[in-house]
């Protein structure tokens, strides 16, 4: 890839006492692509924090009150100052080429949003399962799907940064589903492309979020997809 053709990438990093931050880090650092900033916005984080420290020469460090995932979102967003946004959990792992092979799929594609697939990782980074993704080629059957479940991993997310302009922020109300809010809200406007190779290493362990505050996760599931499901339908109307 020519020095032209490498966009300046912000990776923004939400971290909330997670032991696991310093991986997710490093594998931000050690990535094979050249431009990179790494936006690391601490929640009001209390725990682990001495696990950032040895990178805070690397990375831009953001300190704030506890407000929530999407509130870490936002912030960094705001900071960033790259033509393409990425997010990572601070206990996922990008594989060494995801931001390498990501920028040049999107430049080949012209596409605004990308997403790829993605292995799943136990507490001590062993692979648990592969290949785990959902890959969509038709935008159709993306949507289709979309309208009553998430098909995108949010830390195998690549978009323009000009999205956050026409689309909004990530809505800050939502604890849980501000990730799956915000794909149907961007869906109204732009396709998905799907990178099919897994990227990303999506770590499952006992105080992920999706497992403790599983209950409240599904109420919030159930009012995104009333919210969208009239909009997203017509859409898929106006398509077929």
């Amino acid at each position: 890839m020519e020095q032209l053709n490498r966009p300046r990438v912000s990776v923004v990093m939400p971290f909330y006492n997670c032991p696991y931050v310093d991986r997710a880090i490093q594998s931000v650092l050690k990535q094979t692509y050249p431009n990179i900033e790494l936006i690391v916005v601490s929640d009001g984080s209390t725990r682990y924090t001495d696990l950032v420290k040895p990178y805070l020469a690397q990375i831009v460090y953001i300190e704030k009150e506890n407000g929530g995932t999407a509130t870490a979102l936002n912030t960094g967003i705001k900071h960033a100052t790259g033509e393409l946004f990425a997010w990572l959990s601070s206990d996922d792992v990008f594989e060494l080429t995801k931001i390498e092979k990501q920028v040049t799929f999107m430049l080949n594609t012209n596409a605004a949003i990308s997403y790829t697939n993605f292995h799943l990782i136990d507490a001590n980074d062993q692979i648990t399962h592969t290949n785990v993704g959902l890959h969509f080629q038709d935008r159709l059957y993306f949507l289709k799907h979309l309208v009553d479940s998430c098909p995108v991993n949010g830390s195998t997310i690549m978009m323009k940064t000009e999205v956050f302009q026409k689309v909004g922020l990530f809505d800050e109300s939502l604890p849980y589903t501000h990730d799956f809010d915000y794909w149907k809200r961007a869906a109204l406007h732009y396709t998905f492309h799907s990178l099919n190779e897994p990227l990303l290493r999506y770590r499952m362990h006992d105080a992920m979020g999706s497992k403790v505050h599983s209950q409240e996760q599904w109420v919030e599931i159930q009012a995104v997809n009333r919210k969208y499901r009239e909009s997203l339908q017509r859409l898929i109307a106006a398509m077929m």
